[in-house]
């Protein structure tokens, strides 16, 4: 019964269950972006609220800045509880179940977000240390969010359609960035037109007047950004909480193939009927079906090791490199585009928050979203390995092209060639290694341990995070003290290039096959430990199996096993 299930979920036809699953299974990835998104434009507001103090000595660009080292703490402390969240609640999807804790790393979610809008005073101090408390509780959720949210995606899918559904799911992100902008933007809209007629612009204040003005309800506009993110995740969690555990983790973890058929027939329409019509010869045709029940070695063990340890390191590397690239280009956002913004002496809070939105929605319109929408098109016809390789090549290439055309520093108007060249790396960042290191991890590793493995290569990918915005902090700055933008693109170009070396080396194709068939491809060959294209130059085999030799071998062995 166990492989038919198998084979039922892999032949399962594509329903309106799947798109309903990338709603549900994308909130919190929807999530993470509105809140990773929305910090730009309340990071303007909190310093014109809490440092509005006007510095007539020195360029309006640099007026009511929050400190470097506050600012970057509200990035990292949110990374640093995503990292733990990957970590545990991947860990625990495994050996609790999928379901179990997917209610919880919403609920996180939702209370982290909500939480980022209270303070228990409005001393500046104590504002920074709940807000940042609240965004390491965001993290922890969101973190959850990942391994989960693969892991079901990619076991409730049909091998055909897999990467599509789970592209779908990432995709999601590109709508939660473009929501937070345009709620920032309604926002801001709404409390100008509703303020104090002496509501001005730095540069209509007397010389006297070194403080700018802002109203006493602005302080409350930002809060209100930041609450309105908890919505779409919390409309979502009662759908959370009616899915089903995964058929796959029902009969392969829990080894209850019955509940498993039962499940399957509830959430997509596959009768039990239809599951008995696979018959049992079809299956000695696929012995990775019968390896994988046969399997039980446990996490981390010689057996683990030798499978899988390759395929894990190639996923936590990947998506350590392109985390540090990625994450970089975020916060080089606002820096690329400030040259084509207005002074900050020339608007009052709200016009500068509404701007910085504005830029956000433009790059998301134009660059984001497209590049998720052709990753979830072409995902299932182009194979994830030339995709990611492909993303990293043209990243590396607009990036030093950038760093050569690069005339000024940051903020400064660097023409249209720069905007395009920019747009494009963010385009193949989605269309390429930050959508596929998503989907990979789910496909390459054994039920048991696939949402453990996401996790971990998840946190890997966040820990580069980390490390890149912190790096671009100081890289970026004007030498002596830094090494300039020209450099530090150079530099984020270079780790593309490690990037699709490891790609190309590394990584394993996992298109078109089934979980099972993922995770059990070096069961016949063996393979040495760089997975290169051209399999006749690297790829050994003790003998070239075919997948119906195989098919004898495993039945010839079965049979002399009887015999003896």
């Amino acid at each position: 019964m166990a492989l038919k299930v198998l084979t039922a979920l892999d032949a399962a036809k594509t329903q309106y269950y799947h798109f309903k699953a990338i709603i549900i299974a994308g909130m919190g990835l929807f999530t993470d972006s509105y809140d990773l998104f929305c910090i730009p434009p309340i990071m303007r507001m909190i310093g014109r609220i809490y440092y509005p103090e006007i510095h007539r000595n020195k360029d309006p660009k640099y007026w009511f800045e929050v400190p470097t080292s506050i600012a970057s703490t509200m990035f990292v402390v949110a990374l640093m509880g995503t990292v733990i969240g990957q970590l545990v609640f991947g860990r625990l999807g495994d050996r609790v179940g999928r379901r179990q804790v997917y209610g919880i790393s919403l609920m996180m979610t939702v209370i982290g977000s909500i939480g980022c809008g209270f303070t228990l005073s409005r001393l500046t101090s104590m504002v920074f240390v709940c807000f940042g408390f609240f965004r390491f509780l965001l993290g922890i959720g969101i973190g959850g969010d990942y391994p989960l949210s693969a892991t079901i995606m990619s076991e409730f899918a049909n091998k055909k359609t897999r990467g599509a559904f789970i592209a779908g799911v990432f995709s999601m992100q590109g709508f939660g960035i473009l929501l937070s902008s345009l709620v920032t933007m309604t926002m801001c809209s709404i409390f100008k037109a509703s303020a104090d007629e002496k509501l001005s612009a730095p540069e209509k204040l007397p010389l006297s007047v070194n403080v700018s003005s802002v109203p006493p309800e602005a302080d409350v506009t930002w809060r209100l950004i930041l609450m309105i993110g908890a919505i779409p995740a919390a409309a979502t969690y009662y759908w959370r909480m009616k899915m089903p555990e995964t058929a796959r983790f029902t009969a392969l973890v829990e080894k209850n193939t019955l509940q498993a058929a039962k499940d399957m027939e509830k959430v997509l329409k596959v009768s039990l009927n239809t599951i008995h019509e696979f018959e049992d010869v079809e299956m000695i045709s696929t012995p990775n079906n019968r390896a994988t029940l046969s399997n039980n070695y446990s996490f981390f063990s010689q057996e683990f090791i030798r499978c899988h340890s390759r395929d894990l390191i190639a996923a936590s590397l990947n998506w350590f490199l392109v985390d540090i690239v990625f994450y970089s280009l975020n916060l080089l956002q606002y820096h690329a585009l400030q040259g084509h913004m207005d002074s900050k002496d020339e608007m009052n809070i709200y016009e500068d928050a509404w701007q910085v939105a504005k830029f956000q929605a433009l790059v998301a319109i134009c660059a984001t979203i497209p590049g998720y929408f052709v990753t979830v098109y072409m995902i299932d016809y182009v194979r994830r390995v030339a995709v990611q390789a492909a993303g990293f090549f043209f990243m590396a290439v607009s990036l030093f092209t950038i760093a050569k055309i690069n005339t000024g520093g940051l903020g400064s108007n660097q023409g249209t060639g720069f905007m395009i060249l920019y747009g494009l790396t963010l385009f193949f960042s989605n269309f390429g290694p930050n959508t596929t290191t998503f989907i990979v991890p789910a496909e390459l590793f054994p039920a048991r341990f696939r949402a453990t493995c996401h996790g971990i290569s998840g946190a890997f990918g966040k820990v580069g995070a980390i490390i890149g915005l912190i790096w671009f902090m100081w890289a970026s700055r004007d030498p002596p003290d830094g090494l300039g933008v020209s450099h530090t693109l150079m530099a984020m170009g270079g780790v593309c290039v490690l990037g699709f070396l490891v790609t190309y080396f590394f990584t394993r194709e996992t298109m078109g096959r089934s979980l099972e068939e993922n995770e059990n491809v070096d069961k016949f060959t063996d393979v040495v430990f760089i997975r290169f294209w051209p399999k006749k130059f690297w790829a050994k085999t003790k003998e070239v199996i075919t997948p119906k030799r195989a098919e004898d071998v495993y039945v010839s062995a079965e049979v002399g096993m009887k015999m003896w």
